[in-house]
């Protein structure tokens, strides 16, 4: 008993040395990238009017949190993104519990949500401007409409190929559809519906930046085509770098819930 406990402290040490070694290697190489570019500029091996610098990032960022206009900009991105998520999770859970609800439904409709889910989002995002109008509306629905297609597709495969064993025992105990659903189908596919939120918490921040490209007056995605337009690409280079914080922490949120929902399962 207490070889194997020494053997297991041991391997945890060995694992946590590890760990911290590849995030000590990733901090690293993430300042050494940084400082690169800023040698790069400052000495003209790079054009800093087209490459931008990390120094010259993070003065627009100062003087942009000094005005506002920032934490604006960043926060009308992140309520359309949550917003996007939450409404395609919804969708996304709802519509493939009635495809398993009635089976023929399910198979009149799969060949149209696969044709709609290949086709490219991009083409529609036009299209909804016509339909919707410039607004917050149409960027929400260009995000829905890149993630919710595949995440249903996805959902209902995992739920039709829950245990046929406990779903008999149900019926045999006097269940019904929903006692099947409610204890055996929805409980199973947790860790597949926590996994098809973590794919889709980033398409939808891509959808968000697709439709801010078209059809809005404020985000992050709103301030990349506006800098780019005006060769403001300080303000580019920053909304990309914030893009990449945002997806890095939405995705940790959800990591973390993954690991609460295996740890209650």
């Amino acid at each position: 008993m207490k070889m194997t406990s020494k053997s297991h402290e041991a391997f945890v040490k060995q694992y946590r040395r590890q760990q911290h070694k590849i995030k000590a290697c990733q901090i690293i190489l993430f300042v050494s990238v940084l400082t690169l570019w800023e040698t790069g500029t400052r000495n003209g091996w790079l054009n800093g009017f087209i490459f931008s610098s990390p120094s010259r990032i993070l003065e627009t960022a100062v003087n942009m949190a000094r005005d506002g206009s920032l934490f604006y900009h960043i926060g009308i991105t992140l309520l359309e993104t949550i917003g996007s998520f939450l409404l395609i999770t919804v969708l996304s859970i709802a519509v493939a519990m009635i495809l398993w609800w009635i089976p023929m439904l399910a198979k009149i409709l799969e060949p149209f949500f696969v044709l709609l889910n290949s086709l490219p989002k991009s083409a529609l995002a036009p299209i909804l401007i016509v339909w919707l109008g410039n607004n917050m509306k149409t960027i929400i629905i260009t995000a829905i409409s890149i993630a919710v297609f595949g995440s249903i597709i996805n959902l209902h495969t995992g739920f039709m190929e829950a245990d046929e064993d406990q779903i008999k025992l149900i019926r045999i105990l006097g269940g019904n559809k929903i006692h099947c659903l409610k204890y055996i189908i929805v409980p199973g596919s947790i860790p597949l519906i926590v996994s098809t939120m973590k794919v889709n918490i980033g398409l939808a921040l891509v959808g968000v930046i697709i439709g801010e490209f078209l059809a809005a007056k404020a985000g992050l995605g709103y301030l990349i085509i506006y800098g780019s337009q005006v060769f403001k690409l300080d303000w580019v280079m920053l909304s990309i770098f914030i893009l990449c914080i945002i997806a890095m922490v939405l995705y940790k949120i959800l990591n973390i819930l993954e690991k609460y929902a295996e740890k209650n399962i």
